[in-house]
């Protein structure tokens, strides 16, 4: 499927993006989830930023910014941080930043026949619970076929150009759920790692450096059956769209 084919066929209400993003400069992050910015309007804000990692390399105070906007009169903060703009060794380039959106761009690749390992599953569901308290992000099922746990990964680090990398800091949860995957394949059933990079990339590779042991559980969770995907994306301000695999350098 050529991408503008997956695009019009992909979630209509995200990609593109609908109300358009407003754009800016951040003045700074703060608190993990807050992020204060100035409008092109000159109006500043505080938007939410649905990010826990440490963001290494996205956070300087006057780097574009593009936010979005919700009409809910419930929330507190109607706007959402989304996408950057930071220099990532080339040059500069856009990178998506909110990690509540991989799993709807996994799903909706899935639907629209992005990944043949998966074309055989008609169903598909998300945040199943499964293992020792935990929850998987998409759960996929068919009569004759092995239940496949899938779990997502947001990657937006990137130290040498073209090469994304996870994580950006420690994530004992993100070694949990490798461990959980691994009894799901020792159970008999299929589990994928899936990284989606939210920005441009031609490799992936762990930050091992940054957390020793999630590699290390990576590797045990590679010997144990547990398969890993790549799959970076395409990120502009109107619109963010999975592009093409790159290689696992793991």
């Amino acid at each position: 499927m050529r991408i503008d084919e997956y695009t019009r066929a992909a979630h209509p209400d995200r990609m593109p993006f609908d109300p358009p993003l407003r754009s800016g400069r951040l003045i700074q992050r703060y608190k993990r989830f807050l992020a204060d910015v100035t409008l092109d309007s000159g109006e500043t804000v505080t938007a939410h930023c649905a990010n826990p990692g440490a963001m290494l390399g996205l956070t300087a105070p006057g780097n574009r910014v593009w936010l979005s906007i919700s009409n809910n009169p419930a929330r507190k903060l109607k706007y959402s941080w989304e996408i950057v703009e930071a220099d990532f060794g080339a040059g500069p380039q856009c990178a998506g930043i909110n990690t509540a959106l991989p799993n709807r761009l996994v799903m909706d690749a899935i639907r629209a026949g992005f990944f043949a390992e998966f074309s055989a599953y008609p169903s598909m569901r998300s945040e199943v619970k499964y293992g020792v308290n935990s929850r998987v992000d998409i759960l996929l099922e068919g009569e004759g076929l092995p239940d496949c746990y899938v779990e997502v990964k947001n990657v937006h680090l990137m130290r040498a150009p073209g090469l994304a990398e996870f994580p950006d800091c420690v994530t004992a949860r993100g070694a949990k759920h490798l461990a959980e995957l691994s009894n799901m394949v020792a159970a008999g059933h299929r589990a994928v790692m899936v990284y989606l990079i939210q920005m441009e990339a031609d490799r992936f590779q762990l930050a091992a450096d940054l957390d020793p042991a999630y590699a290390k559980a990576f590797a045990k969770a590679k010997r144990a059956g547990v398969e890993a995907i790549a799959l970076c994306c395409h990120v502009t301000p109107r619109a963010i769209v999975p592009a093409r695999r790159v290689p696992l350098l793991v």
